[in-house]
């Protein structure tokens, strides 16, 4: 018998990937793997995008769940899967004559391997699904980057960035500021939320997958994994789309009072641009059907999580990764993404039940 309390979560992203894959296996899953070339994690060992797929060779409804596109995320996102729906057999006994089950784990392996939100080049992967050849401008970010990011500094000093932090608050309000730094940016590659200039390897590997494993199916419930907004250990399930004229209604139906939208101003989130629900969207057949959410779990309050990830930026420009990864500072963005409290790790496992299984009710009631 395993020594492992039901609500511990992975404690590297070694450990969250082996868990996976051994999950994945023991539910009989078809696997694949693609290894992110050039890098290697703090450990060594090889840092990979990993699906598994439960159901029929060609489904006609699936669902697809992803975790890490945030890196860090990739905790709580990666306990969800393994837990839920492999060692409790939810996606085993799901999958049936025309209904499948796609497991997407790690989509940003390096930032889950060195506990970041970004990639290996600083891209935020959920604002990268644009075309960089007319990337939309985000001006309002450009006025707040030297605050968030401010030149120079060899010594991280806390006390300036939280009283830098807490002016540029008072000046713009907290909405306006959250606007400005999370809708997506793409001149400052050294900034927050920076999506790219060119596709990322997670963004080429994310667009294989769709187009092999997703754009099949007639209808797709997409679910992707992320935490860092919103009231503490709540779920939110926020729309991200499907293009069909009732998709957002079909969401509703699913979801309940509880679906929020950023472009309704509904959301914890703003609107964003760039995000991986871009690409099923685009790689699905023009009468296929698409209903996609973010389910984003609260951590902290929104000042103490801008503060963690302007405290990360700076430790990455200033060391190198083998360096930043051991580093003290990364306190400040576990607890922003990744909380070592049952509490929370109980909600987020009891939350995501009840959404997967409105996927699975809602997908099987679609005709």
């Amino acid at each position: 018998m395993s020594d492992e309390s039901p609500l511990d979560f992975p404690v590297d992203y070694s450990r969250a990937r082996a868990d996976f894959l051994g999950a994945a296996e023991a539910a009989n899953a078809h696997l694949r793997t693609f290894v992110l070339p050039g890098h290697r994690g703090p450990d060594g060992g090889e840092l990979c995008v990993d699906t598994a797929y439960l159901g029929p060779p060609d489904p006609v409804k699936l669902l697809v769940t992803v975790s890490g596109t945030h890196g860090i995320e990739g905790f709580c996102g990666s306990a969800c899967q393994t837990r839920i729906l492999l060692r409790e057999g939810v996606a085993k006994a799901a999958a049936g004559p025309a209904t499948g089950v796609l497991l997407v784990h790690g989509l940003n392996p390096y930032g889950f391997a060195y506990l970041r939100r970004v990639n290996e080049a600083n891209v935020d992967l959920n604002r990268n699904f644009v075309d960089h050849r007319t990337p939309p401008h985000n001006d309002a970010y450009d006025a707040v980057h030297d605050t968030l990011v401010p030149p120079g500094g060899a010594e991280f000093a806390p006390g300036e960035l939280v009283a830098n932090l807490t002016a540029l608050r008072g000046r713009l309000g907290p909405q306006r500021l959250q606007e400005a730094v999370t809708r997506g940016q793409y001149r400052h590659p050294d900034g927050l939320f920076y999506g790219g200039h060119a596709p990322t390897w997670s963004r080429r590997v994310f667009e294989t997958v769709v187009a092999e494993q997703i754009a099949g199916a007639a209808h797709v419930g997409y679910i992707d994994l992320h935490t860092g907004l919103g009231e503490r250990g709540v779920g939110e399930p926020i729309f991200r789309g499907g293009r069909d004229a009732d998709a957002h209604q079909r969401a509703r139906r699913w979801y309940g009072d509880a679906l929020t939208a950023s472009e309704e101003g509904t959301s914890s989130s703003t609107p964003i641009v760039g995000n991986t629900a871009t690409a099923v969207a685009d790689g699905l057949g023009a009468d296929s059907r698409l209903t996609a959410i973010t389910l984003e779990f609260g951590t902290l309050p929104g000042p103490e999580v801008l503060l963690a990830l302007c405290a990360d930026a700076w430790l990455h420009r200033h060391h190198p990764p083998a360096d930043a990864v051991r580093s003290d500072l990364k306190r400040l963005i576990r607890e922003a993404f990744c909380p070592d409290d049952a509490e929370w790790r109980g909600r987020v496992l009891q939350r995501a039940r009840e959404v997967f299984d409105q996927a699975l009710v809602g997908l099987a009631d679609d005709k």
